[in-house]
C-alpha cells in the first residue's frame, strides 16, 4: 500500500444485525402499541378456521346438487356420475345421460330405443336349416337431448 494513500475506515458489523433487528422491534412496539399485533394474529387465525370450514360447506353443497346415483338403465349396475356430463356404462358400454335425477339412454336423433321382451326361434321345415327368429319390442319414448 502507498503511505501517503487515502485511509479507509473499515467497520465489522457482523452480528449487529439480530440487535437491530430486535432493537427496531421493541420500537414499533413501544410506539405504535400491542393492540395491532394481536388483532392481525387474531383475523388470521379466524382465516385459518373459517376458509377450511366455508370449503368443505361449499364442496358439499355444489355436489349435493350436481352428483347423480343410480342404476344403469341397461344393466341395472350401480353408477355415481355429475349431472351435466354425458358418460358411458363401464358394464354394458351403453351411453347414458342423468336426467332428473336419474339416468337414461342418450340416443342420437332419429334413433329407436326398443325393449326386447320374447325372442323365440321357429323351425320352418324339418329337412331345411331355415330359421325363423321372431322379435317381440317394446317401443321406448325418444329421449330428450
Amino acid at each position: 500500500m502507498a503511505p501517503n494513500g487515502f485511509r479507509q475506515l473499515q467497520l465489522n458489523f457482523s452480528g449487529m444485525g439480530c440487535w437491530l433487528a430486535l432493537a427496531i422491534g421493541f420500537g414499533l412496539v413501544t410506539t405504535v402499541g400491542v393492540g395491532w399485533l394481536l388483532k392481525s394474529l387474531l383475523i388470521l387465525v379466524v382465516l385459518l378456521i373459517a376458509v377450511p370450514i366455508v370449503l368443505v360447506v361449499g364442496v358439499q353443497f355444489w355436489l349435493r346438487r350436481n352428483l347423480v346415483e343410480g342404476p344403469c338403465p341397461s344393466c341395472a349396475q350401480p353408477l355415481t356420475g355429475f349431472r351435466t356430463i354425458p358418460m358411458v356404462c363401464p358394464s354394458c358400454g351403453v351411453e347414458l345421460q342423468a336426467k332428473d335425477g336419474i339416468f337414461a339412454r342418450a340416443a342420437a336423433e332419429g334413433t329407436i330405443d326398443v325393449n326386447v321382451i320374447n325372442v323365440e326361434s321357429v323351425r320352418t321345415d324339418a329337412e331345411d336349416t331355415d330359421e325363423v327368429t321372431i322379435v317381440d319390442v317394446d317401443v321406448l319414448p325418444p329421449a330428450d337431448p
